[in-house]
């Protein structure tokens, strides 16, 4: 696995590579679709799991190695792709690309790997800012949000709970670590697009086969990103 490495100039994440892996390792086995549970309280568990220096690194390269899997499974499909303009792609291929969201080989599951690392940035943005090159991190945390959103829009993907969670999760990392970063840069195209939108879409419970709720990813991305 191509493990640990950030750009110079920053604060080398050498703390002990022997408990990064382990800590992956473990994130891996003891939590995931194949483990009985909500996937909410997965992800709870998960990023509390990931403590101090070592687990914001394992939390990073978890979004690192989703968003790139998602990546390569897009393109996989014959669909020309931007990753940092994921609208863009759902725009042309609409319902014809199938949704990369569900688990990636490797194990590593948006609800609740990817989850327990958004949270971890999220809550301890200024730390990640010391410990690692921040904006690889949030580039990564963008494309996930990107492809998310861009599916429920234009690919026909039903936004479920944990879907809706995620994604506010993600929007929640981005706006933490954009805010304790002393440069952020300009947010890609997708993102921007999306910000520009109004529309609410209906939150299912595919166990109960009913709306539970509603959310506006446009509006909750310009609260939190704009402000």
């Amino acid at each position: 696995m191509r493990w640990f490495r950030f750009g110079a100039g920053k604060r080398q994440a050498e703390r002990d590579p022997g408990r990064q892996q382990e800590l992956y390792r473990a994130l891996r086995e003891r939590f995931g679709g194949h483990v009985p549970g909500r996937f909410a309280d997965q992800a709870a568990a998960g990023a509390a799991m990931l403590d101090g220096d070592d687990g914001i690194i394992v939390a990073a390269v978890v979004l690192r190695e989703y968003a790139d899997a998602a990546y390569a499974a897009t393109v996989a499909q014959g669909f020309q792709t931007e990753r940092h303009d994921y609208r863009w792609t759902w725009q042309h291929a609409g319902p014809r690309l199938r949704s990369p969201l569900s688990a990636m080989p490797g194990g590593l599951h948006p609800y609740v790997h990817v989850a327990a690392a958004a949270a971890v940035v999220a809550t301890r943005a200024k730390q990640v800012v010391r410990v690692t090159a921040a904006e690889p991190v949030l580039s990564h945390v963008l494309e996930i949000l990107d492809l998310v959103t861009s599916g429920w829009e234009y690919g026909g993907v039903a936004p479920d709970a944990d879907g809706a969670s995620l994604a506010a999760g993600l929007i929640a990392a981005a706006r933490d670590l954009r805010n304790a970063m002393p440069d952020a840069p300009p947010l890609p195209p997708g993102i921007r697009d999306q910000m520009r939108r109004n529309n609410t879409v209906d939150v299912w419970d595919p166990a109960a086969n009913r709306i539970v709720g509603g959310f506006n990813p446009g509006r909750t991305m310009r609260e939190a990103l704009l402000a």
